[in-house]
């Protein structure tokens, strides 16, 4: 049998492991989670975000013990340090919708935890720098983020340090909000969500790799949520027609110039962008760090999750 660091679990094997822990989420609290093409629901989460929640919530307790025992080694009181769980996946795989679903789950445990949502969005470059740098065409991949701030705001976090401000990015303007700010003030738990959060690279080479730092390596879990490659490009067209439908109609939005066009105009421009710079980054950039996540998330054509692979060690 060919070797793997992965148990499979089918959905009724990974749904037992949910063991006592209590379902906490209402079908109104779904509406509010589900994107814009993807509705969660309820056997989803009792299937496969529960069990997952009470994984986390082991690993949460056991990691706040191996820092309690590192601050008694090194005779200090070490700073409240969150625990960082990160989520990554193509464009329309249905990573943010994991994200929020988590999120809640895990703010709702007995203990009350304090757990914030990052996206990686916010540490892209502002759309003046990536024209400058000639990148508009390659947003997403990465080259277009500011890796040396989002490496610093990830270290800063796991230096236990307050008061956090990191930008935020608007998927209105489809660029950076000036001089608007998310502030990230020690919480329990932070989930990082983005396409490229567990790469080991930023499409540059490096002059002494040895030394390179990555986002991934301050993440104590880390999670991959999956497709086949046909079902994420024909959610991508599907929630491009629903865009043109609703935001695209904004005069704000970057993308109004889309709003009026026919159904077959949609989808062809949807298709070569997808081609051009969405499927070639995942192709390129998001699937070869699959393989770095414990856990993945496997998805069908109907945007539900039929498969879990969690790493053994």
């Amino acid at each position: 049998m060919p070797v793997s660091p992965y148990i499979l679990f089918n959905n009724e094997e990974w749904g037992r492991l949910r063991a006592d822990m209590p379902m906490t989420l209402g079908e109104k609290d779904l509406e509010k989670l589900s994107g814009l093409i993807e509705q969660v629901s309820m056997d989803q989460v009792v299937e496969i975000y529960l069990p997952l929640s009470r994984l986390l919530n082991l690993y949460v307790r056991a990691t706040q013990d191996l820092y309690k025992a590192t601050g008694t080694f090194l005779g200090n009181r070490a700073a409240k340090v969150p625990y960082v769980i990160g989520i990554a996946g193509s464009v329309a795989v249905g990573k943010s919708t994991t994200s929020r679903i988590l999120r809640e789950l895990l703010s709702r445990w007995s203990n009350h935890p304090k757990v914030d949502l990052v996206t990686t969005d916010g540490f892209l470059y502002p759309n003046h720098i990536l024209e400058e740098k000639g990148l508009m065409k390659r947003k997403g991949f990465p080259e277009s983020y500011d890796l040396h701030r989002l490496l610093q705001f990830v270290s800063r976090l796991k230096g236990g340090e307050p008061g956090l401000r990191i930008p935020v990015y608007s998927h209105l303007t489809y660029d950076i909000v000036q001089d608007h700010e998310q502030v990230v003030d020690q919480p329990d738990i932070v989930i990082i969500e983005g396409l490229n959060v567990l790469q080991t690279g930023d499409g540059h080479p490096s002059a002494n790799p040895e030394s390179r730092v990555f986002v991934s390596d301050f993440f104590d879990f880390k999670i991959f949520v999956d497709a086949r490659h046909e079902d994420v490009r024909g959610w991508y067209l599907r929630r491009f027609l629903k865009l043109r439908d609703t935001s695209f109609q904004n005069p704000r939005s970057y993308f109004h110039r889309y709003a009026s066009l026919s159904d077959s105009e949609a989808l062809e421009l949807a298709g070569s962008i997808w081609d051009e710079i969405n499927g070639a980054n995942l192709m390129e950039n998001i699937l070869p760090t699959r393989e770095r996540a414990h856990l993945i998330l496997y998805k069908g054509a109907d945007h539900s999750v039929e498969r879990v692979r969690l790493r053994k060690i």
